[in-house]
């Protein structure tokens, strides 16, 4: 799919070749790519501002039927995202122009050229499975042409970009896929399938083994479902490691609300919930086929969350795997009961080093974050720095949020140990964090709200409308520093 080329650049046979184009500086020193670029600026509707696109037809002095130019501003202000964006824009024009292939000028430094391939891979994706006619194709081969000085680094890196790439897309495909085609068992299976191809060993717990293990908080959530709560185990485990890492991943596949039912503007989305699930499969499927060097430990809670003459009422108290009980004040704030049985559990059973919950958890980060920020919530501010410093890298992009001790006043109950949501309609993120806190015991921990970036109404330069495939990337560079 992925290939680095150093070949002349004039003899290049292509249908397209896409060449991003500083507005005030030129990044490349091959004088084919130095002509073009002159000429495209001699249009005065073409500056190489962010946003200007200019396309010529069989332009003189290259063998590709088309060149494309794609503004990315002034160089100061660039970033890898900002090549991330004019590939993906470039591989959705060779798209919808019916190329199969596309070739691009690797233009600047590493870091862009990486972001390149990254954005014209994921750009590459078209959800259209549950599509009669599929008439749009994604592209059969993506090119980069780089210098040859550098055509051995680059093509060392394509591996590991694939890999990051690929798993953001199954990521994305699960959270776009449709409730009816992803309920807990159905999911699981789909989860183990895709698992069972890599060097990894995979634990399905079905009903009778959670009921086994205690994890009464998983059961009371799935109790309006005609489909049983599973919970999946992923263990990756190199020969050599030093670290142990758990990742737990919210997997609700859909979220009615249960008694407190959704609003209808609230409930079309919510086969998204288990965005969470879907981030930390995808990055365990990932590490593996990276070989990252840690064990890392996958616990995904799946869980179908209905209204029904079973289902889990306000007023009930649940006894979580902890022993601590919990005062269900609303049966909407599912997710933080299930993550705390799974929290639990991965301590109990893994005592990993760090464990970094993922999960589409609470409209009230939303609100606050908008939807293209997830909110990290830690008491280490060294951990939660990592993450934002892997988020602003990967441009799934991370807030460090505040964890203050006295709003646990918030969750006080008189009759258990604990409420599930605050008293208070104000700071529900932050509540929700610190609900979560009282089930990790002393692991170094991290939670990440997912709940504005995990799912888009509307497609980018380079993801399509629906699942955004959020967490994978983040995780595995964070991982990958470690």
């Amino acid at each position: 799919m992925l290939h680095i080329t150093a070949e002349d650049l004039a003899q290049c046979e292509t249908g397209l070749l896409a060449i991003p184009v500083c507005e005030d500086a030129n990044l490349s020193r091959n004088p084919v790519v130095v002509k073009l670029i002159d000429r495209a600026m001699s249009y005065p509707e073409f500056k190489g501002g962010v946003g200007d696109e200019l396309m010529l037809y069989d332009a003189e002095g290259v063998s590709a039927s088309r060149v494309l130019f794609i503004g990315v501003g002034k160089k100061e202000k660039a970033d890898p995202d900002s090549f991330r964006t004019a590939a993906g824009k470039a591989v959705k024009r060779a798209i919808q122009s019916r190329q199969r292939e596309i070739v691009f000028c690797g233009c600047g430094k590493k870091a862009f050229v990486h972001a390149m391939m990254e954005g014209a891979l994921l750009g590459n994706h078209l959800f259209d499975f549950y599509k009669q006619d599929r008439e749009k194709k994604p592209l059969s081969k993506i090119t980069v042409h780089v210098e040859s000085s550098r055509q051995d680094a680059f093509a060392q890196a394509v591996s590991g970009i694939e890999a990051v790439c690929r798993g953001t897309i199954m990521a994305r495909d699960w959270v776009s896929a449709p409730p009816n085609d992803k309920r807990p068992d159905m999911f699981a299976r789909s989860i183990v399938k895709a698992a069972d191809m890599e060097n990894l060993t995979i634990v399905d717990i079905d009903e009778r083994n959670i009921r086994k293990n205690k994890l009464n908080a998983l059961l009371a959530v799935g109790a309006g479902s005609d489909t049983r709560p599973r919970m999946v185990v992923i263990d990756y485990r190199p020969d050599k490691y030093d670290k142990t890492i758990a990742l737990v991943g919210k997997g609700v596949t859909f979220d009615s609300g249960g008694l407190n039912l959704k609003p209808g503007s609230g409930i079309t989305d919510m086969k998204q919930d288990m965005a969470g699930a879907a981030a930390v499969a995808a990055t365990l499927i990932t590490a593996a086929r990276m070989e990252i060097g840690h064990r890392i430990i996958g616990i995904l809670p799946l869980v179908e969350n209905m209204p029904s003459g079973n289902a889990y009422r306000p007023g009930d108290i649940i006894r979580t795997a902890s022993g601590k009980t919990v005062e269900i004040a609303n049966t909407d704030a599912e997710g933080r009961m299930i993550l705390a049985d799974a929290i639990f559990y991965a301590v109990k059973q893994y005592n990993p080093d760090t464990l970094i919950d993922v999960a589409t958890l609470t409209g009230a980060c939303k609100m606050a974050l908008g939807n293209k920020f997830a909110g990290v919530f830690s008491f280490d501010a060294r951990l939660a720095a990592r993450l934002v410093s892997s988020g602003k890298k990967t441009h799934e992009r991370c807030w460090a949020m505040p964890m203050p001790e006295d709003y646990r006043d918030m969750l006080k109950s008189d009759i258990a140990d604990i409420r599930n949501v605050g008293k208070s309609r104000w700071g529900g993120a932050i509540a929700a964090a610190l609900f979560l806190s009282e089930f990790v015991q002393d692991v170094n921990w991290a939670h990440i709200d997912i709940a504005g970036p995990a799912f888009s109404d509307k497609a980018d330069a380079y993801c399509p409308s629906g699942g955004t495939g959020f967490g994978v990337r983040l995780l595995i560079d964070w991982l990958g520093g470690l």
